[in-house]
């Protein structure tokens, strides 16, 4: 986590209030925007809980402390002039208090690879007779890897033609089984970015 101390952060300036710009550490999706005092700073980093000063109530509030809708805390980074917070966090269930995802409107699911890389683990751990993906679990690493081969053949070939359509139906269905495979060998999408991220120059 971010190390600031709570009194770097200017809360004079912003007659005692801070404003907490709240975001899912892992999808990147700003879920809400709270308010915070010395005190609920304070709170928020010993319990790794994001708590908040209610202006509307005037005192404390722990999100989630009714719903048990929390916002575990991940990192909390204090931006350039002092006096504005970004909370990184693991959201537990929906954020807004009228059930949506985020506060606005809209959901939390991040880039939709990652969104289709959890669809892809949960099929893998609770599999569906229905379900191809986890179909292709069942047939083990061979028959995936297998998969992996032949839609990268398609894709080259449909490459060598002008077929829009077509060429962009082959690399999602590369991309898919890639992920597939990813899955079968315990990996995620943000493994392989981080080897990609240590290439870039």
């Amino acid at each position: 986590m971010t190390s600031f101390s709570v009194s770097s952060v200017d809360f004079v300036k912003v007659n005692g209030l801070v404003p907490v710009i709240v975001q899912d550490a892992e999808t990147k999706s700003v879920l809400m925007l709270g308010y915070m005092n010395e005190a609920a700073l304070e709170k928020t980093l010993a319990e790794k809980r994001v708590t908040f000063y209610s202006r509307t109530k005037e005192r404390l509030w722990t999100k989630g402390e009714t719903s048990g809708n929390f916002l575990n805390l991940v990192d909390l980074q204090l931006d350039c002039d002092q006096d504005t917070l970004l909370a990184l966090v693991n959201p537990i269930g929906p954020t807004c208090h009228t059930g949506t995802d985020t506060c606005f409107g809209t959901e939390n699911e991040g880039e939709f690879v990652r969104h289709l890389e959890k669809v892809i683990q949960q099929r893998r751990d609770e599999p569906n007779e229905e379900s191809y993906t986890a179909s292709l679990f069942k047939k083990g690493i061979n028959k995936v890897a297998q998969k992996v081969g032949e839609e990268a053949v398609e894709l080259v070939i449909e490459a060598k033609d002008d077929n829009e359509e077509l060429f962009l139906n082959e690399a999602a269905d590369l991309l898919y089984h890639y992920l597939v495979l990813l899955a079968a060998k315990g990996y995620e999408w943000e493994d392989v970015m981080k080897v990609l991220r240590s290439r870039h120059r």
